[in-house]
């Protein structure tokens, strides 16, 4: 049972209780309890089999621990299942279309029947959302492009989930001793947002007892396939895993195969029929024999070209770089020296000041950016001209106190629907670190959006836009701006974009990553941490530099403490 499955029992819980209309308190209860589960690093299971006691984790009493042995055992407990007798089976489904909550989703239930994705959607093409009361045509437009949104990620799993059950399912396979070594592979390894299913290549001492071993795996729900070739389960989260018995001599060919993107394959074969060469999953042949195979680089060598990373492989120009000896070194995650855009409890975190510095340096940061939101994020309490001096003053307080890190005072101001920022300029000019983001009227027109964010870059107060494209994926489309502009605006006046490393966002995506850098502009990775554990997200932001082609050079805070500071100072 990973963590992501245990949050979603509570977060399903916390669904019901909001349609049916019960105390908010205990909603809000659910809801933290499911943010807390969903949010730490190690499997929740782990912890309970090393009899670890869940009430010291935030938000989970006795109750709450009792329930997560009840879902660890079950998959489920008590409380959802009769709560999910009060309602039909699918309404909270209606939940995952963005701008549906649980009152709206309860409206269209007593309303107009509606109580499954199919019926909204049939319901909002046939017009008929818009008779209802409190629902116009904008919201039967907007639910429309909601489900649409939805399905463009239906039967994918973000990247954390995915790299939860990775870890999960390497930690199985690791210990069997059948298994002489595997390697996953498919668009897991190339570090995509979202994954359809995972692919784990694995060499076995014995077929047989490795694929009776994999079906014992504990989360397996039902066998698909299994034999001498391929074993194929799906776990209860409902992905789908694929395991594929190959040789030691085919090894590196198989690796390469099933990492690269089809487009990228394509070309690698092409490649190989020019020189009267065949390329395929079992190795590189001349006539019958295998010329290479055991190992990626191998094989990438007798094809003329360096290895390439795995998160490249989409045929971007890769094969080029490759032949000509031109990729990039990527950015890895021990070049990172600290985080620019953090939340404290002073608007919507959970951590105090002092608690984020604590966890920064654990994690061998040497500095760290206070970013908390302008008052335009009334949900967050964002904060007004004064409230933001004041913080600011604490801030520095705390810095004076500490030895050998920087802490910096800064805000997460909004972009304002006119392109003004959400504090007075003389309040920001007094700021270290200005990190500028859009939080509302995401659907304004693309020559308004443009107009809107370079006169924010061009304010003069900016040092950073945050996640730019103001997505959330699967839930939020992105903005639409014209990027060639908004880039020259950054170019212009020296602003970065920020790559943020939440999972939900991933923002600035990949591909605009890597034209960023042809342009020459500076990235900042941030995880837009909201307690001490959000500091552990970093990594995803890496990944997305890394399939955007992005180097130690590209990212700001790479840089020292004492680099970093001369290179934000305003002159």
């Amino acid at each position: 049972m990973e963590n992501s499955q245990i949050a979603a029992v509570f977060d399903e819980i916390g669904d019901i209780l909001e349609i049916l209309g019960e105390n908010a308190f205990r909603i809000r209860s659910y809801h933290n309890a499911a943010r807390t589960v969903g949010d730490l690093p190690d499997r929740i299971e782990d912890l309970v089999g090393a009899g670890k006691d869940l009430t010291e984790l935030p938000g989970i009493g006795e109750s709450m621990a009792e329930k997560i042995r009840d879902i660890l055992k079950s998959g489920t407990c008590p409380t959802l299942e009769d709560l999910r007798k009060r309602l039909p089976p699918h309404l909270t489904d209606l939940l995952m279309v963005k701008g549906l909550g649980p009152k709206r989703a309860k409206i269209l239930y007593e309303k107009a029947g509606i109580k499954s994705l199919d019926e909204l959607k049939a319901a909002a093409e046939a017009g008929k959302i818009r008779g209802i009361e409190g629902m116009g045509e904008k919201t039967e437009q907007n639910i429309l492009k909601g489900l649409v949104t939805l399905a463009a990620t239906a039967g994918r799993i973000g990247i954390k989930q995915a790299a939860e059950l990775v870890a999960t399912i390497s930690k199985h396979l690791d210990g069997t001793k059948a298994i002489r070594r595997f390697q996953v592979t498919g668009s897991f390894r190339r570090r995509r947002e979202t994954i359809g299913d995972l692919d784990f290549l694995v060499e076995a001492v014995d077929r047989a007892a490795a694929a009776k071993a994999i079906l014992a795996y504990e989360s397996v729900e039902d066998t698909i396939a299994s034999g001498a070739e391929k074993v194929s389960v799906q776990l209860a989260s409902g992905v789908q895993v694929d395991f594929r018995f190959v040789e030691a001599a085919e090894f590196g060919a198989a690796e390469m195969y099933f990492t690269g993107s089809k487009a990228h394959n394509i070309t690698l074969r092409k490649r190989a029929q020019k020189e009267d060469l065949k390329l395929n999953e079992y190795g590189l042949f001349r006539g019958e024999k295998r010329l290479a195979g055991k190992t990626e680089e191998e094989v990438f060598k007798a094809l003329g070209l360096a290895w390439i990373p795995p998160e490249l492989r989409e045929d971007r120009g890769e094969i080029e770089a490759a032949e000509k000896g031109t990729l990039p070194k990527l950015i890895e995650r021990s070049d990172i020296k600290g985080d620019l855009h953090v939340h404290t409890d002073a608007t919507d975190g959970a951590g105090t000041i002092e608690e984020m510095v604590a966890a920064a340096q654990a994690r061998g940061y040497q500095y760290l950016a206070i970013t908390d939101h302008s008052k335009a994020v009334t949900v967050a309490h964002g904060l007004n001209d004064a409230q933001m001096r004041r913080h600011a003053d604490r801030i520095r307080e705390c810095a004076a106190g500490l030895k050998k890190f920087t802490l910096l005072a800064g805000v997460e101001v909004d972009i304002l629907k006119d392109g003004r920022l959400d504090l007075d300029e003389k309040v920001l000019a007094g700021l270290d670190w200005v990190c500028a983001s859009v939080h509302s009227y995401f659907e304004q027109p693309e020559d308004v959006m443009t107009s809107r964010m370079v006169a924010a870059i061009k304010s003069g107060v900016v040092h950073c836009i945050g996640h730019p494209f103001a997505r959330l994926i699967g839930k939020r489309d992105p903005i639409r701006f014209d990027a060639e502009k908004v880039f020259a605006a950054c170019k212009e006046q020296g602003v970065c974009l920020e790559i943020n490393s939440w999972p939900d966002r991933l923002d600035l995506p990949d591909v605009y990553c890597k034209r960023a850098r042809e342009i020459g502009l500076t990235m900042v990775i941030s995880t837009d941490s909201h307690k001490t554990a959000d500091l552990d997200l970093m990594e995803y932001g890496v990944w997305v530099a890394r399939r955007g082609w992005l180097e130690k050079a590209d990212v700001l805070n790479t840089l020292s403490a004492a680099a970093i500071e001369k290179r934000i100072k305003r002159t």
